[in-house]
């Protein structure tokens, strides 16, 4: 019996205390810890982030799947790719090459 009150003065010394220090070290767990109120907030940030890149990326998607769509089916969108990066011409034109040196002197000219 004497261990027992040993034990109880002790808990009714400290207790209170180490009960403290048990509450706030959850408390800190809670905030800081793996899963706490900040890693938390990072995660939904995170996703947030995620989220406006996806909808980014299925806009370009759309934007792609439209430009696919027209050059597939629409006569004057070929014919705009065949005349600026093919270089052909219908019969009868004639196609004049300015060298891109002549042209930046052109834009730009000395005075």
């Amino acid at each position: 019996m004497p261990s027992q009150e040993k034990l109880h003065e002790l808990w009714a010394q400290y207790g209170r205390a180490l009960l403290g220090v048990v509450v706030f070290g959850l408390f800190l767990h809670d905030i800081f810890g793996n899963n706490g109120y900040i890693a938390m907030r990072r995660t939904k940030q995170e996703i947030a982030h995620v989220q406006s890149e996806i909808a980014r990326l299925n806009k370009e998607n759309a934007e792609l799947a439209e430009e696919v769509k027209a050059l597939k089916s629409d006569p004057h969108q070929i014919e705009s790719i065949a005349r600026d990066e093919l270089g052909l011409a219908k019969p009868g034109e004639v196609i004049i090459k300015i060298p891109k040196s002549e042209r930046m002197q052109q834009a730009n000219p000395k005075p």
